[in-house]
């Protein structure tokens, strides 16, 4: 009788062609709980440091800067709108890329990806275990290892949750979401008050907000990246495609809803930091968030550290998501070996490949090097998303037939393309020394020819990987029932 209701599942959740799909589960408010909780992460609570730093104190160019990037990142989330409407399929810009550019490129991406996402997954659960444990040692070091052990058992937390059911998943994202909203208000509301009541040293900071130097073009640039940090993460519904349920209105209204009411949140937030806190405050404090709580909630400040950790965790869980997304289309493109693109036959989730991307994860988890990690990851982005735009105007002419229920205008994705490649450009003309440092390998000129030719090898040696597999395959079904796309 199991294996009837086994077999009837199975049978449901085909696709036309006779194979195994992803259930669409995923609903509007799924998805607006996904992005606002990937894109709400640590940045907002300590980016305002870097983009009032690199602004020269500049109060008004501050907030045009947080202003300007919700506006780069809402342009951005439009033209994958367009992409995710029209080819809802999981894996994101892997996916477009290689119905553009073609496989060499989305190859040279997947494996790029497959250690550079995993690095930031790494980042983000060392960052939740120290905020997580700073309350219980106070002005103490936290013990590298109890923060390597947390990270390590949130990350499989996620991950296994993950492997196991899509409506867990974003119910934990909805309620996380939620509780990292509440923290935000709570400083928005907080320096709307102070600044309502009038304190001539609440509204000094905006009586001349642009009084102070103007900066050039470099510190712009710096100002920028370090607010487009805190909006990262608006590109993460694409991967979830081909599970949201009618992708061609709930993506496009997902976006256009959550982006701009985000940057709304994120001006007001900044506005009560600047309230509250001298430009040279901000500027010389850690986290903003934090000073701005000892400042005003003295007695419960311990709320804010709390409220980073749940932002954290929240922004993990969305990443350990889509990461299993990626490496699951990989697989199924043949970038990646066959194991790893089975399906739970029971859950309907790509287990294999959540199992992989943690185990990725866990071992940049060892060093335990958060700058070196957040590098390692920095600089593929917008390098990243240059390339989906350009798929974008590419499929424009070359299949001007495709069904597009969402057309993005076509200006802005060419905008996209031109601040994607200064965002690349601008680091490397200014600070060529940081980004020798900081730019992965794998976008060197020896690191690029060794995925080219891995490109061109690749059937054999997955052929002769999956061969391997196949002892591994039935006890993998045993122990968790699985079944090859």
């Amino acid at each position: 009788m199991g294996n009837d209701g086994c077999d009837q599942a199975d049978e449901e959740n085909k696709s036309q062609n006779g194979e195994m799909q992803l259930k669409r589960t995923i609903g509007y408010f799924e998805g607006a709980s996904f992005i606002v909780g990937t894109i709400v992460g640590a940045g907002i609570f300590v980016s305002p440091t870097g983009v009032l730093k690199y602004s020269l104190l500049n109060v008004g160019v501050a907030l045009i800067i947080w202003t300007a990037c919700g506006i780069v990142s809402l342009m951005g989330a439009l033209c994958y709108a367009e992409l995710g409407t029209a080819l809802p399929l999981s894996g994101g810009e892997y996916s477009h890329i290689k119905r553009a550019l073609g496989s060499p490129l989305a190859f040279i991406f997947l494996w790029t990806a497959v250690f550079n996402k995993p690095a930031s997954n790494a980042a983000r659960a060392l960052l939740f275990a120290e905020y997580a444990t700073k309350p219980f040692y106070g002005e103490c070091p936290v013990p590298d290892m109890l923060k390597k052990c947390l990270a390590l058992a949130v990350l499989w937390c996620l991950g296994i949750l993950n492997g196991r059911s899509v409506k867990m998943a974003a119910w934990v994202q909805t309620v996380f979401t939620v509780l990292k909203m509440m923290a935000l208000s709570v400083i928005a509301v907080g320096g709307i008050v102070l600044l309502i009541r009038g304190r001539k040293e609440n509204v000094a900071r905006f009586e001349n907000a642009f009084g102070s130097e103007i900066p050039d073009a470099a510190q712009v640039a710096e100002a920028f990246y370090q607010g487009l940090y805190a909006y990262g993460g608006w590109w993460s519904l694409n991967y979830l495609s081909e599970e949201v349920k009618n992708p061609s209105r709930n993506i496009p209204l997902t976006v256009m809803t959550t982006l701009p009411a985000i940057t709304v949140f994120y001006l007001l937030v900044n506005i009560s930091y600047l309230t509250v806190l001298t430009p040279k405050e901000v500027v010389s404090s850690v986290a903003v968030a934090v000073t701005w709580a000892d400042r005003v909630i003295p007695s419960v400040a311990w709320i804010i550290p709390a409220s980073v950790a749940i932002s954290i965790f929240g922004a993990l869980n969305s990443s350990v998501f889509t990461l299993g997304r990626l490496t699951y289309a990989g697989s199924q493109s043949g970038h990646l070996p066959t194991i790893v693109s089975m399906l739970n036959v029971h859950h309907w989730t790509p287990a294999p490949a959540m199992v992989f991307s943690t185990v990725v994860a866990s071992i940049f988890i060892i060093p335990s090097d958060l700058i070196a990690l957040t590098n390692y990851f920095g600089f593929s982005v917008w390098l990243m998303i240059g390339l989906t735009c350009t798929s974008l105007i590419v499929l424009r002419y070359r299949e001007p037939n495709l069904h597009r229920p969402y057309k993005v205008f076509l200006p802005v994705a060419f905008g996209m393309v031109a601040i994607s490649l200064f965002l690349v450009l601008a680091p490397i003309v200014w600070s060529p020394k940081e980004m020798k440092r900081s730019t992965p390998k794998a976008f060197g000129s020896r690191g690029t020819t060794v995925l080219l030719l891995l490109n061109n090898w690749k059937p054999g040696i997955f052929a002769y990987i999956n061969h391997r597999n196949l002892p591994i395959k039935p006890s993998l079904q045993s122990l968790y029932p699985c079944s090859i796309h």
